[in-house]
């Protein structure tokens, strides 16, 4: 042929690649109110920043070689905020995006060049699982799973995201569950099989809200970090994400110029903290304060609600928040919590970002329900990651700190720098419970409030600044300042600003 008709030819096959799964079910899509994958590309990454591999790509079945176009993965390489990024987007339209041999090795280019380059890779998911009569059979598992070798290898040299929509299983559970951020669209499903594989399986009908709603994975199972009502907003929670985090682990998280108008008030924070020790408030008020204003970008706001984990700037410099939240359970840790700051400790360990630590806490949650969810295991679990953790760290104690939760928090030498508010207090446990173990006595007995008057005499913090165990009382609404000061103190000169990443390989809790 001659290089004209050649060159035509690819015209032709490029333009009924870019067709996807055909009009009729794009124009289906609009109406229900779904961007289509190329929509959702062009959401996420900046104008015409990107590059396509693999757009002929089909099924290696040769009945199906015409009705694939691009295997149903629209793969390559654009810029989010002018940084390079990896990205797979998965296009419903086609075979319901279903993982094939083709596809399986698109993907897996993509996530091996963002590992070995030094780039972020974003997975936005949409699918049905493996493909069938593809992935059946010897040859179809070699074929879709025998040849990726990077498939979900979780190194942490590179930030991953994910994206769950709509129906969202296989691939697109498997990626968001290993990812270090992963958003879910409100409505959507994301489980390891259909509904209607399960409902084989075990032999009943399965509720879709059940098997794996947003519910479910907001506040029961902690898989997801955020949630949203639409495919756009998806996008930006993805984009927003990245913002806090290096391109690589080799580099720092970028820093931004904070304005005046980032600082707030610092002696509102005043007025939110109780004087009555016993009574409740929202630490997120606090946050708000001390932070960069509008700097919050909260993961996994519903699930072990006692404690915040946040990313946040503070005078520009991304930072992550591990703070104890009375206003649920007194602040008590739950397992949920501590797998919440366990996933939260090994992001920031993994990507070079410092963190902030407040505490307020009577304890761990104890009980039978504690135990039955594994409640020992998480504890010894969160209180590894904090003792691995190798970024600057800074513990603020605010109020209550009991027990071994002040160890988990990043009390005693677990911390770079830590500080005392003058109302924190200091103990094995509850006073209240140890006036009755060390006295004997309960609240309705005569002489109670006096012994626990003694016992509450040695939980101030004064004495444990005297001996330096705490660096240094401040008052609330000294903290902002201090911690700026602080971290430019406590920043890694020798390394580059660089950690030792000694939870680089740890699995992640997704």
């Amino acid at each position: 042929m001659k290089h004209g008709e050649l060159l035509n030819k690819l015209d032709e096959k490029r333009i009924a690649a870019s067709r996807m799964g055909g009009q009729k079910k794009l124009e289906k899509r609009k109406e229900s109110g779904d961007l289509n994958a190329q929509e959702r590309l062009d959401k996420l990454i900046d104008s015409g920043s990107f590059i396509e591999i693999g757009l002929l790509g089909s099924s290696v079945i040769e009945q199906d070689k015409d009705v694939t176009p691009r295997d149903g993965k629209i793969v390559g390489f654009g810029l989010i905020d002018g940084r390079d990024v990896g990205v797979v987007v998965n296009d419903f339209t086609t075979k319901g995006a279903s993982t094939s041999g083709t596809n399986s090795k698109k993907m897996g280019y993509i996530r091996k060049t963002c590992n070995e380059r030094g780039m972020p890779f974003v997975h936005i998911g949409e699918s049905t699982g493996a493909r069938l009569p593809d992935a059946m059979g010897s040859k179809g598992m070699g074929q879709m799973l025998g040849n990726d070798t990077s498939q979900f290898r979780r190194i942490r040299d590179v930030p991953w995201a994910a994206a769950a929509l709509n129906t969202s299983f296989g691939s697109s559970a498997w990626l968001c569950c290993c990812s270090d951020f992963a958003v879910m669209k409100k409505g959507s499903i994301m489980s390891v099989s259909s509904p209607r594989l399960v409902s084989m399986a075990i032999g009943e009908k399965v509720d879709l809200e059940e098997l794996g709603g947003w519910r479910l994975h907001a506040e029961q199972t902690g898989l997801i970090d955020h949630f949203v009502d639409t495919d756009e907003e998806a996008m930006l929670a993805v984009r927003k994400f990245l913002s806090y985090m290096p391109s690589h682990a080799k580099e720092l998280p970028p820093r931004t110029k904070a304005g005046e108008e980032s600082t707030s008030d610092q002696n509102a924070i005043l007025e939110i903290m109780p004087e009555s020790r016993t009574q409740v408030y929202n630490m997120k008020k606090i946050l708000e304060i001390i932070l960069d204003k509008d700097s919050i970008f909260e993961l996994k706001p519903r699930f072990g609600k006692s404690l915040v984990t946040s990313l946040a700037r503070l005078d520009g410099r991304v930072v992550g928040v591990i703070a104890n939240n009375p206003l649920t359970g007194g602040g008590a840790l739950s397992a949920e919590a501590c797998r919440k700051a366990i996933d939260f400790t090994v992001l920031c360990d993994s990507f070079n970002i410092p963190i902030l630590r407040f505490v307020d806490t009577p304890g761990f949650v104890v009980g039978t329900e504690a135990e039955r969810k594994g409640a020992p295991g998480q504890i010894m679990n969160f209180m590894n990651a904090t003792c691995l953790t190798t970024v600057p760290q800074i513990t603020v104690l605010c109020r209550k700190a009991y027990g071994r939760a002040y160890v988990a928090m990043g009390g005693g030498a677990h911390n770079d720098t830590m500080v005392a508010w003058p109302m924190a207090e200091v103990s094995f446990m509850d006073p209240v419970f140890a006036t009755t173990i060390v006295h004997g006595k309960t609240a309705q007995d005569e002489g109670f409030d006096d012994a626990l008057a003694n016992i509450r005499k040695d939980l101030e913090v004064w004495d444990m600044a005297r001996i330096f165990s705490a660096h240094d009382v401040i008052k609330p609404q000294e903290t902002r300042a201090f911690m700026i000061r602080m971290l430019d103190i406590q920043q890694r000169r020798l390394t580059g600003g660089l950690g030792e990443r000694h939870m680089r390989a740890w699995p992640t809790s997704h």
